[in-house]
């Protein structure tokens, strides 16, 4: 159970990776605050699932979720797998992880 907990950080540096690479390769500055910002985000989400796991997974989830429409918008517009469709199948992945996780821990 604590594995999905450390999935959230590893997301969160997946994300602000992503931001970090479009800024390098696009100059894309809308890059690197969405990625920054998300990481960050994921980060607290992480951070408050040690202490609260049913929170922190669920904060988790719902930035995820956020994550996946974006991208998934993106990916609508754009037709291109690289970035946006990778990064709405990893949110999509992601968000059910996540959700599953919640649900497992709100049996508990």
């Amino acid at each position: 159970m604590a594995t999905i907990i450390w999935l959230i950080l590893v997301y969160a540096l997946l994300v602000t990776i992503g931001g970090i690479i479009g800024y390098v390769k696009a100059k894309s500055n809308q890059s690197l605050i969405s990625g920054l910002g998300s990481g960050a985000a994921l980060a607290i989400a992480w951070y408050v699932s040690i202490q609260n796991p049913m929170l922190g997974l669920a904060l988790a989830a719902l930035i995820a979720l956020a994550l996946l429409v974006v991208f998934a918008l993106r990916f609508r517009s754009t037709s291109k797998f690289m970035p946006a469709g990778l990064l709405a199948l990893l949110s999509l992945a992601a968000t059910v992880l996540f959700a599953i996780g919640w649900s497992m821990f709100q049996q508990a």
